[in-house]
């Protein structure tokens, strides 16, 4: 009971660290990949940023308007890091590094935790009461939704070719080959809905400044503002992590007799994508919102339906042979 408890503990610690490292991490990466410096006068490399950036948060006036929906205000923060945790928790990480254990509805359940995050943003543009805020809600709200569509179409592919809706049994269908070769239409759909239902830079048009100062969470600061923050990080790495585990393998690798390379993999391979979404804020251009939405609904939607019926063909085709 103990050691499941420091395992529970050690674990979601992880994740929140990691994801308030990511924050020096993503100023850092930008530095260099636009040819400046970033953060480079506190501690080693800047690294220190973090952490003034922590106490900043945790000083600052935790202020709610007072024409805000006070309950409904403070507790839209918590929502986000609420389901984001509850889906990182059916991860499996290792085949023996899992909080809750091998579900086989596992898939089932990070979808659902996700689609539920989004009432964390749509309260909290609500209860704001500004007119910037309601507006990113709203946005917000008809994103997630279209995007989700496509997320779990994406996927159904994976669970054809797996037969099962565990993450484990996903991971352990790809020993003799990654689904990154069959499933490479859908693993390009489920990137462009992760990039939209985290809410990334390119696809942050829920909190555009050049349009709504800052969405959603305009009237945010303190600790609120922080949770909202921390959270977009902690679904980075949500998605990442999923990303490896149902198209490249998750933990599988050589091991060279080694008891610890499922973890290095597992990290080396989410670490990469993690990566990949911070540099891409700064190659790809925001697009308008009205193209953005019509671009899935025209163009991912088909696709996705289309990458369900060839896989299903392909695998009656093999079972049939």
């Amino acid at each position: 009971m103990i050691g499941d408890v420091m395992m529970v503990v050690g674990i979601l610690g992880a994740v929140v660290g990691t994801a308030a490292m990511l924050i020096w991490v993503e100023r850092r990466a930008l530095g260099l990949w636009q040819d400046r410096w970033g953060p480079n006068r506190l501690w080693f490399l800047g690294i220190g940023q973090v952490v003034a950036d922590m106490i900043k948060i945790f000083t600052k006036d935790d202020w709610v308007p007072p024409f805000a929906d006070r309950t409904v205000f403070v507790l839209a923060p918590a929502i986000v890091m609420a389901t984001i945790l509850l889906a990182v928790a059916v991860v499996p990480i290792t085949p023996h590094l899992q909080i809750a254990g091998d579900w086989n509805v596992g898939l089932l359940f990070v979808l659902a935790m996700t689609s539920l995050a989004v009432y964390s943003v749509m309260l909290g543009g609500w209860a704001s009461n500004s007119k910037y805020a309601i507006i990113g809600a709203i946005r917000a709200t008809a994103q997630t939704v279209s995007y989700e569509v496509f997320m779990g179409l994406s996927l159904v592919g994976v669970v054809i070719q797996a037969g099962s809706f565990s993450l484990n049994d996903i991971v352990l269908a790809q020993q003799d080959g990654w689904f990154i070769g069959p499933q490479i239409l859908g693993f390009v759909i489920f990137m462009i809905a992760a990039l939209a239902e985290t809410h990334r830079l390119p696809l942050d048009l829920p909190e555009a400044e050049h349009e709504l100062t800052a969405g959603f969470h305009t009237e945010y600061s303190g600790m609120k503002f922080g949770m909202f923050f921390v959270g977009e990080y902690v679904s980075v790495i949500l998605s990442a992590s999923l990303l490896s585990v149902l198209f490249f393998g998750g933990w599988l690798g050589p091991t060279f007799g080694w008891a610890w390379m499922p973890l290095v993999w597992f990290v080396l391979k989410t670490g990469v994508f993690i990566l990949f979404f911070i540099l891409l804020r700064a190659a790809i251009p925001r697009p308008r919102y009205d193209q953005f939405m019509r671009f899935g609904w025209l163009v991912l939607l088909p696709l996705s339906l289309l990458n369900v019926a060839i896989t299903g063909a392909w695998v009656l085709m093999e079972a049939g042979s």
